[in-house]
């Protein structure tokens, strides 16, 4: 049975990335959450199954569920690349309609604390698309009205995409061998950054839920920093 401090019900979308898959453990290790809902096209995978107050729903994301799930506190990690999407067309879709969609639905349904990934350079005025959406995608955000906002800018994500089933982006790879050289002379705040990290940071500061608009960029989302 959940104690009297298992009062909150926690919702996540992009469990099966490197941040949402490291934040649905940290949510089921906290005991301050009688329920974690996870919204998935995917299964559940066979670890979670065992814990009774992960309640895994698989849907389809262009018809969110209706009625929307009771929420007190929302956790977005879902994204995509351009190339993985296919067009910019449907990378918007996902990094901001989807996005905004699912928060916009869970503020409805009660939720009262956002904590969403974005990116290193998310600008809504910028000329390169990808930070442009991701800076419009936050702007939306904040006009919801959530009284917790915890918006985090990652740099560059390490983690293991081929054990969760993800295709390796050479992209990644390829960067992380061309700083490590010098990686002591690139700014905090730029160096790339374990997933685990970011879902720490993340679920740290929604479950804190000190009102206002909180951004954390990798320099702050840093073990031990």
């Amino acid at each position: 049975m959940p104690t009297a401090a298992a009062s909150r019900i926690a919702l996540l979308a992009g469990a099966t990335g490197l941040v949402g898959h490291e934040l649905l453990q940290r949510l089921l290790g906290d005991a301050g959450y009688r329920r974690v809902t996870v919204l998935a096209r995917s299964a559940p995978p066979d670890a979670g199954v065992a814990d009774t107050r992960l309640d895994w729903r698989r849907i389809d994301f262009a018809h969110l569920p209706e009625p929307f799930p009771a929420v007190d506190d929302v956790f977005l990690a879902v994204g995509t690349t351009i190339r993985a999407a296919g067009s910019e067309a449907a990378f918007r879709h996902v990094d901001f309609d989807l996005v905004v969609g699912l928060a916009t639905a869970a503020r409805a349904a009660g939720a009262e604390r956002l904590g969403v990934v974005s990116a290193l350079g998310a600008d809504a005025t910028s000329r390169i698309f990808y930070n442009r959406v991701k800076g419009e995608a936050e702007a939306a955000l904040r006009a919801i009205g959530y009284p917790t906002l915890v918006i985090a800018r990652p740099s560059l994500l390490v983690g293991d995409r081929a054990a969760l089933g993800q295709p390796v982006r050479g992209g990644e790879r390829w960067a992380l061998r061309l700083l490590s050289p010098v990686m002591r002379l690139v700014p905090a705040g730029m160096r790339p950054i374990a997933a685990a990290d970011v879902a720490a940071a993340l679920h740290r500061h929604v479950a804190a839920g000190l009102p206002g608009v909180h951004l954390l960029d990798s320099a702050g989302m840093r073990s031990g920093a």
